[in-house]
């Protein structure tokens, strides 16, 4: 079996904009870990504000800390026929599956999100000869870890067991709900707080709220965490990660009703 590159990628969530790149070698083979950046949350896309009214876009956004880490643990195989590939690819897999159920995850937590295989043709000018043909094949699931403080461990584990690729480990609340809804209060009073400032600018008297409604692209959002410890080089001594904190953000748009000038 050849032994396959072992490749760690460790994004900001799926909002993560990438700024640079950092290649550690080791006798193990070479990790790829990417420098991220918190993305700062979506403009919000206000609607055409309705004759006699005030429409604001209230912020709320509640700092807090994760309870739950997912993250992608795959394994690919290449050699030169489908059937080795799959059955080495199989026989690893398990033996992924089996070291994470010995780190205590439970199988519902334990999820396959890609399964491919492909075959490989790169003819003369290429690293294989003309009509030579190599398969790949990758399995990749999805893990849910609950206990924070072992997210390097189960990463050994599985690394140990022979996963090749990792992919986005990403902090989150297992039940965001009561968070969701306390950040929906700041930004019911966000929004108050500046529709009755624009009132008070333009000699109006600010009325009743005549509709709420969350921001599209902006509801529950996570930013500004503490993921960029998250880069740092992979190496003896375990898989440093750390969880940081979240920012729950929500965005309402709120239109209020006005009336005449004020005295």
């Amino acid at each position: 079996m050849n032994k396959q590159a072992l490749r760690i990628v460790v994004p900001v969530l799926s909002s993560a904009l990438i700024l640079g790149s950092v290649l550690i070698g080791g006798a193990a083979g070479w990790l790829n870990v990417p420098v991220v950046e918190a993305q700062t949350p979506p403009q919000p896309q206000i609607a055409t504000a309705l004759p006699g009214t005030i429409t604001v876009v209230g912020e709320g956004k509640v700092t807090l800390e994760p309870d739950i880490a997912r993250v992608t643990i795959g394994v690919e195989t290449v050699t030169n026929t489908v059937k080795e590939a799959s059955d080495q690819n199989r026989a690893t897999v398990e033996a992924v599956l089996a070291a994470l159920g010995e780190q205590g995850i439970a199988k519902e937590d334990m999820q396959t999100s890609g399964f491919s295989i492909f075959a490989e043709r790169f003819g003369p000018e290429g690293p294989l000869a003309e009509g030579d043909v190599r398969y790949r094949v990758s399995n990749n699931v999805m893990v849910t870890i609950r206990q924070l403080d072992a997210v390097g461990t189960v990463l050994d584990a599985a690394i140990d067991a022979g996963a090749n690729n990792i992919y986005g480990v990403e902090f989150a609340l297992d039940d965001p709900g009561e968070s969701e809804s306390e950040a929906r209060q700041a930004a019911i009073a966000d929004a108050q707080e500046k529709a009755a400032d624009l009132a008070e600018l333009t000699g109006l008297t600010l009325g009743q709220v005549v509709s709420v409604s969350e921001v599209v692209g902006a509801g529950g959002g996570y930013y500004a965490g503490n993921f960029a410890e998250q880069a740092r080089a992979f190496g003896g001594g375990g898989t440093p990660i750390t969880p940081g904190q979240l920012d729950l953000v929500m965005q309402l748009q709120v239109i209020f009703t006005i009336s005449g000038a004020t005295e």
